[in-house]
C-alpha cells in the first residue's frame, strides 16, 4: 500500500520550533532519496530539503542554516527540524521521494502556521 503520513505541523510564533515526522511505505521510501516539500497559499509547491539514501543532505536558499532534514532508515521515517521559524514559512508541508513530480502520489499535509 502505498502511504504518506506527515505530522508535527501547527501554530509556531516566529523564532520558534517545530519538528515534522513523515511515515512513508517502503514502496517510497526503501532505496530513494526522500524531500520534504511546501505550499503556501497561492503559491506553487516548492522543494525544501533532499536527503539521500546515504544520508548526504541539500537545502532551499530560504531555510539552510535554519531546518535539518534526516531520516530514519528501519523506521521508514523522514524528519524535519524547523528552528528559528519565520512567518514565510506558513505553509503546508509534505513530504515524498525526490526528486517528485506532480503526478505522484501525495499525502494530506501537515499545516505548519507562523505567527510574527
Amino acid at each position: 500500500q502505498v502511504q504518506l503520513v506527515e505530522s508535527g505541523g501547527g501554530l509556531a510564533q516566529a523564532g520558534g520550533s517545530l519538528r515534522l515526522s513523515c511515515a512513508a511505505s517502503g514502496s517510497i521510501f526503501a532505496g530513494n532519496a526522500m524531500g520534504w516539500y511546501r505550499q503556501a497559499p497561492g503559491k506553487q509547491r516548492e522543494w525544501v530539503a533532499r536527503i539521500s539514501l546515504g544520508g548526504i543532505t541539500n537545502y532551499a536558499d530560504s531555510v539552510k542554516g535554519r531546518f535539518t532534514i534526516s531520516r530514519d532508515n528501519v523506521r521508514n521515517t523522514v524528519y524535519l527540524q524547523m528552528n528559528s521559524l519565520k512567518p514565510e514559512d506558513t505553509a503546508v508541508y509534505y513530504c515524498n521521494k525526490f526528486p517528485a513530480s506532480a503526478v505522484y502520489y501525495w499525502g494530506q499535509g501537515t499545516q505548519v502556521t507562523v505567527s510574527s
